[in-house]
């Protein structure tokens, strides 16, 4: 079993930044894939960015420049930097976390809510 906890969300003004953290613990030898995903009111979850076990990135078109996501393997933590943060950013944040053997398994977090508003 992995538990991921989530931190650092808030309520910011537009083109302000925030950093997110999520904490790993458990079964993490077993975990690749990390991501972050978020669900804004009356929208479906939708992933935001992963990060592979190599370093491998990957981004939502509507994040591109503006996100950046970094894990920090010694400390079992993955984190999201946004940066010119808009009103459409707000929604629910969820750390997500993926472990492919022996079966696949998928792990989230409770969530860290980001408000981005003036």
């Amino acid at each position: 079993q992995v538990q991921l906890v989530e931190s650092g969300g808030g309520l910011v003004q537009p083109g302000g930044s925030l950093r997110l953290s999520c904490a790993a613990s458990g079964s993490i030898n077993r975990i690749n894939t990390m991501a972050w995903y978020r669900q804004a009111p009356g929208k479906e979850r939708e992933l935001v960015a992963d990060i592979t076990s190599g370093g491998r990135t990957n981004y939502a078109d509507s994040v591109k420049g503006r996100f950046t996501i970094s894990r920090d393997g010694s400390k079992n933590m993955v984190y999201l930097q946004m940066s010119s943060l808009k009103p459409e950013d707000t929604a629910v944040y969820y750390c997500y976390a993926k472990q492919p053997l022996p079966y696949v398994m998928n792990y989230w977090g409770k969530g860290t809510l980001v408000t981005v508003s003036s």
